[in-house]
């Protein structure tokens, strides 16, 4: 797929949230959410946003979007900066840029008719009434699956898939040109999680819409994206299309992720990679490279403590933050200069490999 002028750029984002004790709710401490994240979206295009729980990833969809406020950074879409925009400006792009949520049982108003659930985004952005509404609200339900006659009853009475279809039918309502997708099948059965996430793809395709796919399952990730981009701890520490990230995992956590797959065959065990300890505190992260206390790589010394990785290109659009992976700007001589005692080495553990690697970098990969 080709893309050309990014749709979303986001720069330099972050989110820290206060940390307030006492009567008084005096602030001792951040919680840094997001901590510095940049990428761009292309129309027509899905990039993956993956880690594990925690790592900041429905943050960043929900501060793209405005649903909560970005403490500093830049979030241009179609050439508009979303964050100087007033709320009148504001309503009018969101229109735009659209959200499915995690949940479908709490993301609908239980009280409301799926049908007026649906026709909220028409009536508030002025697009249909009456009839005219009416026929859109049935068209809607149509497309995503649902029948028509679904309008009249209530979001109780129905599955989680097809409620999740429901949110899918409201985010579509106002034509936009972007939806972020927050966990839209973690809460879902493994088939129904097929049926939504075909449905997605042919809406994309048929409307060329953009996504910003969130989630922690790396096998849907492999099925719906075009690029990856991998969190960890408020950092994006791995970016690279999804077929290069899949057959050539350069960050040591996102090797980690990848040992965690399932085998599709039942009767084929796969190594895994064993992290050690808890995922750091975001209120108090470690110094240097935030995932050095957890990282298997061979080569981790003292310098993975005190040198902050730049996120830089180790192949072409494949991006990782990791100074012991080669290439590196950052050089041996730095790295030992702050008590660095093992210089960098390309390594991909086995249990890491997901696919054929690449054969400039078999004889390393392995252990």
């Amino acid at each position: 797929m080709t893309h050309d002028q990014p749709l979303l750029v986001v720069r330099d984002l972050t989110k820290y949230f206060p940390i307030k004790r006492g009567v008084f709710g005096n602030i001792s401490g951040q919680v840094r959410a997001v901590d510095g994240v940049s990428f761009d979206v292309a129309a027509g295009e899905t990039l993956a946003l993956v880690g594990e729980s925690g790592c900041g990833k429905s943050t960043t969809g929900r501060a793209v979007l405005r649903l909560v406020e970005p403490t500093s950074g830049s979030v241009y879409f179609e050439g508009d900066d979303l964050l100087a925009l007033g709320a009148g400006d504001l309503r009018r792009v969101r229109r735009k840029m659209q959200i499915v949520f995690q949940d479908p049982f709490s993301s609908l108003n239980p009280r409301m008719s799926i049908g007026a659930i649906v026709r909220e985004g028409l009536t508030i952005h002025r697009l249909a009434e009456g009839s005219a509404a009416d026929a859109r609200v049935r068209q809607l339900l149509e497309e995503v699956g649902l029948r028509p006659e679904y309008a009249t009853r209530y979001p109780h009475e129905f599955s989680g898939g097809q409620r999740q279809r429901v949110g899918i039918a409201r985010a579509l309502s106002v034509e936009p040109r972007f939806i972020v997708c927050d966990e839209p099948v973690s809460a879902l059965d493994v088939s129904v999680q097929a049926q939504v996430v075909n449905l997605l793809q042919d809406l994309q395709r048929d409307r060329g819409l953009a996504y910003l796919f969130i989630a922690h399952d790396l096998s849907v990730v492999e099925h719906i994206a075009d690029r990856v981009a991998v969190m960890y701890l408020g950092h994006i520490v791995e970016h690279a299309p999804v077929d290069a990230l899949f057959s050539t995992p350069t960050m040591p956590y996102t090797q980690a992720l990848l040992s965690a797959v399932p085998a599709p065959d039942p009767g084929v065990k796969r190594e895994r990679i064993l992290l050690a300890g808890d995922v750091p505190s975001p209120a108090n992260p470690p110094s240097g490279c935030v995932f050095h206390p957890r990282c298997q790589h061979p080569a981790r010394d003292a310098a993975c403590a005190a040198i902050v990785p730049p996120l830089e290109e180790k192949a072409p659009g494949h991006w990782a933050a990791c100074i012991k992976q080669t290439p590196t700007a950052v050089s041996w001589e730095a790295q030992r200069a702050a008590g660095g005692a093992s210089p960098p080495e390309f390594y991909i553990p086995r249990a890491a490999l997901h696919r054929s690697l690449d054969t400039s970098h078999s004889s390393p990969a392995s252990e």
